[in-house]
């Protein structure tokens, strides 16, 4: 304790000269809150009043679906920043009002989560932290990185990783309940957005996708969503613009990401971040516009790493992690009186949030150490004269000791003494109404992104001309059965080489399906079907347009039947290797790596495939047996051939002929069966349908494992159990 006062008051000494009245600068472009008339003034921290406990009335209405919270403010000042400390301009006439929404109160008590080898010294990465949420405010979770941020809001989601454990109590509307669909909207740190699509297109298929009932029906809760988040100016914009035109900026990005969870109506909404890579500009305009969400009743809980002072002014509560602990929990303003209280009082023209993490990171320990011998001009380095170890300990001593703490406390008390309406869910949209919107859009999708599917199919058909001039006029002679083998193995193995080129969509896809499955708005069964049912379309018209400029220019049978088997067999040739994409994309989620595992898996195949080197004389490990009898190209080949030379003959000399079996039987293996071509066909269809489940299975037990948290941890856990944690 001698260290900490030794410490403290050598703090107090250099930072009340920073605060003097002599060292103040007047500056009207710096503020945090002014007080009436002192306009060209900043306050600073001694020019606070004095403050005392807020009253607090929570009245529970019947029959409603909200708390409502009457509040009696102890100081115009904390009025005013619980209003936003930004005046309201009046609405227009025409203007649209906000549409009320129904908050609900989110408490939490003893919240502990651990996750086992996520620290170096402890697994406890949240530690016994207590708060709430009220509606109609915004509640920001503040702290450096890697001070459990994220964890602590994803547990209050619950949408903790299946690894992590949490022990305490969380209730909503003061009910040990969990959350149902539809009533909250989490929003993470990256989302994830269709840049092929318009902000209102955006929009409009995430409500079909989530929400029940008629279309015109969603078409308002959309307009009310961009109405929300001031979107309306880029409603009809590309989300990721054209060759012509630019996308959206970060913070419109943002504010979509946000819009999108809008569109269900949610009571809480949760956000990763809000301000991750937001300039000061849009930064603000995000607090802002997330301000007037707020005032509408909806209850905003979210993390924040750094803000100005102007964004901090918005806050209404704020919860202060360091390593896990809370070092404060309550108004805003409040925060600042903490700190002063323990030693640490802001400077007059530093930023409250630079300030309270200049106080509690540990990382700038590491800058101290490595400038101790430098000095500025007003004399040392750094602004806060001690380790940041003994100031952490300091703020989490005085805050636990603090009427600020039990305020929290006997808030808690009031706001779960008596249980509020339980939060409902809006029900989902049929699983066949998804299936038709996911496909849908992705034939939307497809026909604007040219850089993944029209210009596939363009190299596709250079493809298919270069082959075919290459073998063209072969004639039907014994002689060219061997370069007609030659021409059908480089065909079907170079276009499927080719689709790698479809990796990158396919990966955004995936993308997008994992961050509309978290939220439950999407599946993995209906993501596949919808996936399936808008590919068959654009790969139908790759095989038909290729096959046929191919069948003519090498000069097959001129029969129907023949060359309508022939456009089916590379058509499932497509689909199998569209599948077996899926298959690695999904495992690795990485352009570079997927694209280095199915070239390797094809080179394989195509070793495999039984042109190289007779299937039946291949080696029995490996390359015969499994290689030869996975690869797709061995029977969309087989089958090809039997095709063409089944039923035909050639003549050898003037008298002897022989048929088209034993003219390939030195050049490739097939089957003397007629029907054997249509058991290829048969095997490549069971391919695609292999490769589809086992995506299926990837998606659900991989991307989806955390579909069974997406409601609350059983939180009734014994508090001697968190103790002894």
């Amino acid at each position: 304790m001698e260290e900490i006062q030794s410490q403290s008051d050598n703090y107090r000494s250099s930072s009340s000269s920073a605060s003097s009245p002599a060292s103040r600068v007047p500056s009207s472009n710096f503020f945090y809150l002014r007080k009436p008339g002192s306009l060209r003034q900043p306050i600073s921290f001694e020019d606070s009043p004095e403050w005392e406990d807020t009253d607090i009335d929570v009245r529970v209405e019947e029959g409603g679906d909200s708390i409502n919270i009457a509040t009696t403010p102890a100081s115009p000042s904390l009025s005013k920043l619980n209003s936003g400390s930004l005046p309201s301009p009046p609405l227009p006439e025409g203007a649209v009002v906000a549409r009320k929404i129904a908050g609900a109160s989110v408490v939490w008590k003893d919240l502990t989560v651990t996750i086992k080898g996520k620290r170096k010294y402890s697994d406890r990465v949240v530690k016994s932290s207590n708060g709430y949420a009220l509606p109609g405010t915004m509640t920001v979770i503040m702290g450096p990185a890697k001070s459990g941020k994220s964890t602590l809001l994803r547990s209050l989601a619950g949408r903790l990783h299946p690894s992590a454990k949490m022990y305490g109590e969380v209730f909503v509307n003061a009910a040990k309940s969990h959350m149902p669909y539809g009533s909250y909207g989490f929003v993470e740190r990256e989302t994830t957005l269709i840049g092929s699509l318009t902000v209102r297109e955006f929009l409009y298929y995430s409500a079909l996708l989530q929400l029940p009932g008629f279309f015109c029906q969603k078409k308002n809760v959309v307009e009310d969503a961009i109405h929300a988040m001031s979107l309306g100016d880029y409603a009809n914009k590309l989300i990721g613009g054209h060759c012509y035109m630019k996308g959206l900026p970060s913070g419109e990005r943002r504010r979509v990401g946000i819009a999108r969870e809008l569109v269900m109506r949610p009571h809480i909404l949760f956000i990763d971040e809000p301000l991750y890579h937001l300039d000061s500009v849009s930064a603000l305009l995000m607090m802002v516009t997330l301000k007037k969400l707020a005032s509408t009743g909806c209850t905003l809980i979210f993390t924040i790493y750094q803000s100005s002072t102007e964004v901090f002014g918005l806050f209404d509560r704020i919860c202060l992690l360091s390593n896990g602990n809370t070092l404060f929990f309550g108004e805003t303003l409040a925060c600042l009186q903490h700190f002063a209280n323990a030693g640490f009082p802001c400077p007059i023209m530093q930023s409250p949030s630079d300030h309270f993490l200049r106080a509690i990171n540990t990382d700038f320990d590491r800058i101290i150490a490595m400038c101790k011998n430098w000095q500025d001009e007003h004399g040392d380095f750094s602004s806060v004269n001690m380790d940041t170890a003994v100031a952490i300990r300091t703020l989490e001593a005085t805050y636990k000791s603090s009427a600020d703490a039990a305020a929290v406390e006997s808030m808690i008390l009031r706001l779960t003494e008596k249980e509020g309406p339980l939060l409902k869910s809006k029900g989902k949209a049929s699983n066949a109404t998804r299936i038709a919107v996911l496909t849908w859009r992705s034939l939307l999708i497809m026909s604007r992104e040219w850089k993944f599917y029209w210009l596939r199919l363009i190299l596709c058909m250079l493809l298919t001309l270069c082959v075919g001039t290459v073998f063209s006029g072969l004639g039907h002679s014994l002689s060219s059965v061997v370069t007609r083998v030659a021409a059908i193995f480089v065909f079907v193995s170079f276009t499927s080489l080719l689709s790698i080129a479809g990796v990158p969509a396919l990966l955004k896809e995936i993308k997008i399906y994992a961050s509309e499955e978290s939220n439950q708005h999407s599946g993995a069964f209906v993501f596949l079907l919808g996936q399936l049912l808008s590919s068959i379309p654009f790969l139908f018209l790759i095989s038909i347009s290729s096959s046929l400029v191919f069948y003519f220019l090498i000069g097959l049978q001129d029969e129907f039947s023949l060359l309508m088997y022939f456009v089916l067999n590379f058509f499932m040739c497509l689909l199998v290797n569209e599948g077996l994409m899926l298959v690695v994309v999904s495992l690795w989620q990485d352009v570079f790596w997927s694209i280095l595992t199915l070239v390797s898996i094809h080179v394989l195949m195509m070793l495999a495939a039984g042109y190289f080197r007779i299937r039946n004389a291949l080696p029995g490990p490996m390359w015969m047996y499994p290689l030869s009898y996975v690869a797709f190209h061995t029977y969309s080949i087989q089958g090809l051939l039997e095709n063409e030379y089944l039923g035909t003959s050639f003549a050898v000399g003037q008298v002897r002929t022989i048929s088209g079996f034993q003219a390939l039987r030195s050049a490739y293996d097939i089957s003397s069966d007629n029907n054997s071509k249509w058991e290829n066909l048969l095997i490549l269809f069971v391919m695609v349908v292999g490769y589809r489940i086992l995506v299926f299975v990837l998606l659900h037990f991989g991307l989806g494992k955390n579909k069974s948290v997406h409601k609350f941890f059983q939180c009734n856990q014994d508090k001697k159990s968190t103790s002894t944690r």
